[in-house]
């Protein structure tokens, strides 16, 4: 008998690692994999509903004057031999400044247009990169922001070796927010000026863990953990060390912090936390009814006015 339950017993344990690799290998592919089309957790809100009209006018005509303007097509290689491309405006009106737009997650550059005029009209030149594993560059994951921070230190070496970039400004959304605030807290050129981060999470960690539970109903524990070394085996990654407030700790800038009080892809907590974690001179504004990412859309009057008074409180 006691042969059985140990057969049984060994059994069901063999059974229940298979499982577990299975699932840990389909959510590497969902979550990390570059190319894989995933549904996100939804909201309910409906920004284009929420806008006012000068709001809608504004967004409106800021794609079409984005639609005739003409851009560089530049590149570069990363610290790990991957050709990153990114598309440029050079503003003749520039005295230097300039402002690097990081893109969300399975997004790419094109997405983060909206903002280009009014960078411009501010004497802004403009780089928009594709994120590692996201449009026209090279990589098979996506580092979610990690790994992406080191592509931005070299893009702003780019614009200050290449392009004559005496004031940088970062500015991300989601991602591409995550992304600019992990590079806050490595060892950046004088040269960039301050921050600006749209809907950024804590941590990937706790990101994966609360798609995990709104999408599946699962725990964390011990798919995601799994998940994660498996991450680290094939994209050289943990989702616990690719940690956006351990990094904002060491950052030395001043920050505008943004998200919508109705985000629920990523919950509008983590922005209380990352606010209350950062170093440097943060600022946070909660912008009331706006889902993920959806600040500029519903208030794109205020969000303007607060990017200007940002940029001019650090004297750009």
């Amino acid at each position: 008998m006691k042969k059985k339950i140990f057969l049984f017993a060994g059994i069901f344990t063999v059974i229940m690692i298979i499982a577990l690799i299975w699932a840990s290998n389909y959510f590497y592919r969902e979550s990390v994999q570059r190319g894989v089309a995933v549904d996100l957790h939804s909201e309910d809100t409906d920004a284009e509903a929420l806008a006012d009209p000068e709001d809608e006018r504004l967004m409106e005509e800021a794609q079409d004057w984005y639609d005739e303007q003409e851009q560089i097509e530049v590149e570069l290689t990363s610290y790990d031999d991957l050709q990153l491309a990114a598309s440029y405006m050079p503003n003749g009106d520039s005295d230097g400044n300039a402002v690097i737009l990081a893109h969300g997650y399975r997004s790419q550059k094109e997405n983060m247009d909206e903002y280009v005029e009014f960078y411009h009209d501010q004497g802004f030149d403009v780089l928009k990169p594709d994120a590692r594993g996201h449009g026209e560059s090279e990589g098979d994951y996506i580092g979610f922001g990690w790994h992406d921070r080191f592509d931005y230190l070299d893009w702003i070496d780019m614009l200050i070796d290449e392009h004559d970039a005496e004031n940088i400004l970062l500015h991300g959304e989601s991602m591409g927010a995550a992304t600019v605030l992990m590079a806050s807290g490595e060892d950046l050129p004088h040269e960039v000026r301050g921050i600006v981060a749209d809907s950024a999470y804590t941590t990937v960690e706790e990101e994966l863990t609360h798609q995990l539970q709104h999408l599946y109903g699962l725990p964390a524990f011990p798919l995601l953990n799994i998940t994660s070394l498996v991450t680290n085996i094939r994209a050289g990654y943990t989702f616990t060390e690719a940690s956006t407030i351990e990094q904002i700790k060491d950052n030395t800038l001043p920050l505008f912090l943004i998200h919508g009080s109705e985000d629920e892809l990523v919950p509008t907590d983590m922005a209380y936390e990352l606010y209350e974690a950062a170093g440097g001179k943060p600022e946070l504004w909660i912008v009331p009814d706006a889902g993920h990412t959806e600040a500029h859309t519903v208030t794109t009057v205020a969000f303007q006015e607060r990017l200007q008074a940002f940029i001019a409180d650090i004297g750009l």
